[in-house]
C-alpha cells in the first residue's frame, strides 16, 4: 500500500513540476542566489535513503532503484561542487544490509565495483578533482570490492578538490570499537601495561584511530525518504551536527530539495552546547 502511495504521490508531483516548471526555475534561481551568499557546510554527510521504495512505486524490481540512485549522486556531486562543500560522505552500506537477501547484496556489491570503474573514466573526477576514501569494515567485503576499493583510493590520492568518502560494510558503532581496539593494539605495541593504557584512553586519543580520522566532522546531515534517523551514520563525529530529514526519496531528490536543505543550515545558529 505504501508503494502505490509513493506512486501516485510522484505522478502528482511529476506533473506538478510540468504545470509549474518556469515558477520552480525562478525559485531555484533565487534559492541559488540566497545560498551563495552565506557560508555552506564545509562536510556534509548524506544518508541515500529511498531506493528500493523508489523502484517499487514505479513497477520495477527493487534492485533497479539503486542504478537511479547511482544517477542522482553523480547530479547531487555536482551541486556539491558548485557551492563549495569540500568533504562529502556518502552512507551507501551498512553492515546492516548483508543480511538483505543475497541476490540483492550480490548485485549491490556488484554495482559498486561497475561504478568504481566508471568513475574512474567520468570527466568529473578530474572537473572536481574528487579524491576518494572508502571507510567501513573492508575484511566483511568480497576480495573483488576490496581491489575495486584500492584502485579508485590510488588513483585518486593525488586529487586536491572535492573530498568524497564513501561508507561501505558501515556501522558507527562498530567504527567506534574498531578505533578502541586499534588504540589499544598501538598502545600495547609501545610495550604499555594495561593500567598505562587504561590511562591515555581518551576522546582525542580515540579520535584519532576513527576511520575520518584527520576529517572535519559532518557540519550538516542530510537523510532522504523521510526517516527521521541515523543508522548508525557516524555517531561519533556527529555529535553536534545540524539534520535535514527530507521526504523525497533518493532517486527524486531534486536541485531544489538540495538547495533548500542548504539554506535550512544557513539559518540555523550553531552552539556546539554553548
Amino acid at each position: 500500500m505504501r508503494a502505490v502511495w509513493w506512486g501516485l504521490a510522484r505522478l502528482a508531483r511529476s506533473a506538478s513540476d510540468r504545470l509549474s516548471r518556469p515558477l520552480y526555475a525562478y525559485y531555484e534561481h533565487r534559492l541559488e542566489r540566497e545560498v551563495h551568499q552565506r557560508a555552506v557546510p564545509r562536510h556534509l554527510g548524506l544518508i541515500l535513503d529511498g531506493n528500493r521504495r523508489f523502484a517499487r512505486a514505479i513497477g520495477l524490481d527493487v534492485r533497479r532503484g539503486h542504478e537511479f540512485g547511482v544517477k542522482k549522486l553523480h547530479q547531487v556531486l555536482d551541486w556539491c561542487a558548485a557551492i563549495g562543500i569540500a568533504h562529502v560522505t556518502l552512507f551507501v552500506f551498512s553492515n546492516d544490509n548483508f543480511s538483505r537477501k543475497a541476490e540483492e547484496v550480490e548485485y549491490l556489491l556488484n554495482l559498486f565495483v561497475r561504478e568504481s570503474g566508471s568513475l574512474l573514466e567520468n570527466p568529473r573526477l578530474q572537473q572536481h578533482g574528487i579524491r576518494v576514501r572508502v571507510i567501513g569494515q573492508r575484511h566483511r567485503l568480497p576480495q573483488r570490492v576490496v581491489e575495486a576499493i584500492d584502485e579508485l583510493e590510488e588513483r585518486t590520492r593525488n586529487n586536491t578538490g572535492l573530498a568524497l568518502n564513501i561508507a561501505m560494510a558501515y556501522d558507527g558503532r562498530e567504527e567506534i570499537a574498531d578505533a578502541v581496539r586499534s588504540l589499544l593494539t598501538d598502545l600495547s605495541s609501545r610495550g604499555l601495561s594495561m593500567d598505562e593504557a587504561r590511562g591515555r584512553v581518551s576522546v582525542d586519543n580515540i579520535g584519532r584511530h576513527l576511520y575520518m580520522a584527520g576529517l572535519p566532522d559532518p557540519d550538516f546531515i542530510i537523510r532522504t525518504s523521510g526517516e527521521l534517523r541515523l543508522s548508525g551514520f557516524c555517531l561519533w563525529q556527529s555529535a553536534y551536527s545540524e539534520y535535514y530529514f527530507c521526504e523525497a526519496l533518493w532517486p527524486d531528490f531534486r536541485r531544489i530539495d538540495f538547495l533548500r536543505s542548504i539554506r535550512s543550515y544557513q539559518n540555523r545558529k550553531r552552539r556546539f552546547g554553548r
